[in-house]
């Protein structure tokens, strides 16, 4: 009975902070967990440091590159891509979107991308909706194959006393988070009905000023590039390469073992090796510091960009629900491990389906990652067999919340990206469950072949 109380103070807040959105999951965690320690006589358990810092130094290092132009830079180079092949816009916005993505760590920079995919989609008379709701379902997929993402970094945290290294992860959720979207993209490639069909659209259309702005739009000219934006991305290629080869060898770790009178911290393991995740913390903010210093920005622009400000915001909320969570989860291991051990023991794959749904709740792949990927270790399931379905924890499409969503639904201003009257049957629902699906299938079949 006490468990169930429990639990339920944990789901109000997480639904509230939900609600809220921005830091909203961060400072309800917080309430929530006050409820625990006070009222329940829960032990606190370790706050999650580690995914708070890797966020902030990754998102800190894509703000210079952002500050720096480097981000003007290739979302330049992504619209000319895009606009060179506009019938092929459905295809290229969640590919180019992936990779973005995949190469910065945070799906925040799809933000830029977004409008690029609309106008081009428009122009040609393509439904939007086709290519914003894979963009959108690509960006969160790319977060579980970047070797700079918090999520990546926690699971590594997880599994890496198991001898799982972080090439182990990129070479299976890489391929699976891949395939899981172009097996989307062919999903909804002729979904719904063309915009020439489209009754919203036709009734847009009867408006003159409407009609006009549909002929309209971004021209696609040549951006005037600042000085500093090709060498940062260079810097910040060079940081992201290093995070791969050091993570992939951990042999080249500095290590301090040897050393008179050593003890491990934070940053250095019992064997006195440098950790990983503390690695990736200074090398994406060496980057930044690179960045400032060679590529004509400052420190008060990196802390202007859009970027920073969503970093704040990402760290407050995994700070709060992920603490509350796990102060949860480890003051009732025995009952969870015992109510769940049989049956993930008999289906391996009910696991993935609570990672799905635990970041339905969480809006987070690095807070699903850290909260629940030590459990499924604690009942068995093979570290091999957690990297292939690590792209599960991608469920926060469920409820139309997530900032990403919102955003393409604003883009589109011909109406085809929306929510549904039920809330839940929107656009980004069933692209977003085919893709981790068939992500996931990818990965369970990746894993047997490769790890």
């Amino acid at each position: 009975m006490v468990i169930a109380l429990e639990l339920l103070v944990l789901l109000v807040c997480i639904f509230i902070g939900a609600r809220m959105s921005g830091i909203g999951l961060g400072v309800m965690g917080m309430i929530g967990l006050l409820i625990l320690l006070f009222i329940f006589r829960l032990k606190p358990s370790d706050p999650p440091l580690e995914v708070m810092l890797i966020i902030l130094s990754v998102v800190t290092a894509a703000a210079a590159l952002q500050a720096a132009g480097g981000m003007d830079y290739l979302v330049n180079l992504a619209g000319k891509l895009l606009r060179s092949r506009p019938e092929q816009i459905t295809i290229l916005g969640p590919l180019v979107t992936y990779f973005f993505t995949l190469f910065a760590g945070t799906a925040h920079i799809s933000y830029s991308i977004m409008p690029i995919i609309a106008e081009v989609a428009i122009k040609k008379k393509i439904r939007p909706e086709r290519a914003l709701s894979m963009s959108v379902t690509a960006a969160h997929m790319g977060i579980t194959a970047s070797p700079v993402s918090a999520a990546s970094a926690a699971l590594l945290t997880v599994l890496g006393a198991s001898g799982v290294k972080l090439a182990d992860i990129l070479m299976v959720c890489i391929p699976a988070t891949l395939f899981g979207v172009i097996v989307g993209v062919l999903f909804v490639l002729k979904r719904g009905k063309e915009l020439s069909e489209d009754p919203e659209f036709l009734e847009r259309m009867k408006d003159p000023v409407f009609a006009k702005s549909m002929e309209e739009g971004g021209s696609g000219g040549e951006l005037k590039l600042k000085e500093g934006a090709i060498p940062s991305v260079i810097i910040f290629g060079i940081a992201v390469l290093l995070v791969v080869v050091l993570g992939s060898f951990p042999a080249l770790l500095p290590s301090f073992g040897d050393m008179e009178g050593f003890a491990p911290n934070f940053a250095v393991n019992a064997s006195g090796q440098v950790q990983m995740p503390s690695m990736i913390m200074m090398i994406m903010l060496a980057s930044a510091g690179f960045i400032i210093l060679f590529c004509k920005t400052t420190a008060a622009q990196v802390t202007k960009a859009s970027l920073f400000a969503s970093a704040g915001q990402a760290t407050i909320a995994v700070f709060g629900v992920v603490w509350m969570s796990s102060t949860f989860m480890d003051n009732n291991y025995t009952v969870i491990k015992t109510s769940l051990g049989e049956m993930v023991t008999s289906y391996p794959w009910s696991f993935a389906v609570a990672l799905f749904t635990l970041s339905i709740l969480l809006f987070s792949q690095a807070a699903t990652t850290k909260a629940l990927m030590p459990l499924g270790l604690a009942l068995g399931l093979p570290p091999a067999y957690l990297v292939g379905i690590f792209p599960a924890v991608n469920g926060h499409f469920f409820v139309p919340g997530y900032p990403t969503l919102l955003t393409a639904i604003q883009f589109d201003r011909t109406g085809t990206t929306r929510i549904g009257k039920y809330v839940l049957n929107h656009s980004f629902m069933l692209p977003g469950i085919v893709t981790t699906i068939a992500s996931v299938l990818a990965g369970l079949l990746l894993q047997k072949i490769l790890l």
